[in-house]
């Protein structure tokens, strides 16, 4: 006869009341998460390749600039370059990984700012509402409608070839709509709960109550917010730089797509040259992508996978 065995042990005694360690809530979900995980490698992998580039370019070749033409023009991926060199003569691999910095920087700071414009117009609006709300959310409608690349290409061509501070300032002013329209309907739908009420009842300023009562309860929003205006900064920075409107002698991932293009890799036969920068730019996308959507699960237990149950079966 097969009989069906649960688990039963913590049900044979009074339930002691459960534990949690403060701080490790979000470290345990973030390990048991295969999305956060695979997110967090690839970040931690780049966050090392931009600030300690010196360093992991020791593991091929001491490498000070990676602009320097001090090796033989076109030379295939081997032992002593990894990834071969440029038509030039410069290391392919030094400069993936001097590139790193540039590229991330971009990302982070850009992706910091616009979601700071975000949360200060987006909320503002809602929380505020009257004349202040409607002048705010038509400057957002303005600027979700207006096709953003190409409003990035003008205004790239018209401030000249960037430099590292112009492609984020063009960047912030072109991305922080989308943010701001999510963040005021979310403020929109909390703006009459009862802890409001009773922040106001008790003579709270606006700005209070926003800081200290509004933006707490959005915060996995305003995480979503970051990781996704990082993604966009990301492929929005590299689509500058490979149209030549970037700074053509910085290092930079997209800059190495400039000139890979430009001295025909593909067709000469190095296509690591190209490769490996757009390669490493689609990872440092998922990457951010990834973490997005594994702090969505993590801050909203419906979107959680079901755990099954364990079952002992035994046969008597």
């Amino acid at each position: 006869m097969t009989a069906l065995l649960v688990d039963t042990t913590a049900a044979s005694g009074p339930a002691g009341p459960t534990r949690r360690r403060g701080g490790g809530g979000l470290l345990t979900s973030v390990r048991t998460n295969p999305r956060a995980l695979i997110g967090v490698a690839i970040f931690l992998i780049f966050s090392v390749m931009a600030i300690l580039p010196h360093e992991v370019t020791l593991l091929e070749a001491n490498i000070h600039d990676p602009n320097a033409i001090a090796f033989v023009p076109r030379i295939h991926p081997g032992a002593h370059h990894w990834l071969g060199t440029t038509g030039l003569g410069q290391d392919v691999f030094a400069q993936l990984v001097y590139g790193a910095r540039q590229s991330m920087g971009i990302a982070l700071i850009a992706g910091l700012f616009a979601t700071v414009l975000s949360v200060l117009i987006g909320v503002s609006a809602a929380y505020l509402g009257g004349i202040g709300d409607d002048l705010l959310s038509f400057l957002t409608d303005v600027f979700l409608v207006i096709p953003t690349f190409p409003l990035i290409i003008v205004l790239a061509s018209y401030v000249g070839k960037g430099s590292f501070w112009v492609i984020v300032v063009v960047l912030v002013v072109t991305g922080w709509s989308f943010g701001a329209r999510q963040l005021r309907a979310q403020t929109l739908s909390l703006r009459n709960r009862d802890f409001l009420e009773s922040a106001r009842v008790r003579g709270e300023r606006r700005s209070y109550i926003i800081v200290m009562e509004v933006l707490p309860t959005m915060s996995s929003l305003i995480l979503a917010n970051f990781l996704g205006a990082a993604v966009y900064s990301v492929l929005a920075a590299a689509g500058l730089q490979f149209l030549g409107l970037g700074d053509t002698s910085a290092s930079s991932w997209g800059t190495m797509l400039y000139w890979s293009q430009n001295q025909n890799a593909l067709l000469g036969g190095l296509p690591a040259w190209s490769i490996a920068p757009g390669l490493c730019i689609a990872l440092l996308g998922a990457a951010f992508a990834l973490l997005n959507y594994a702090f969505d699960e993590i801050s909203n237990p419906a979107l959680r996978p079901v755990r099954r149950l364990r079952v002992k079966r035994a046969d008597s």
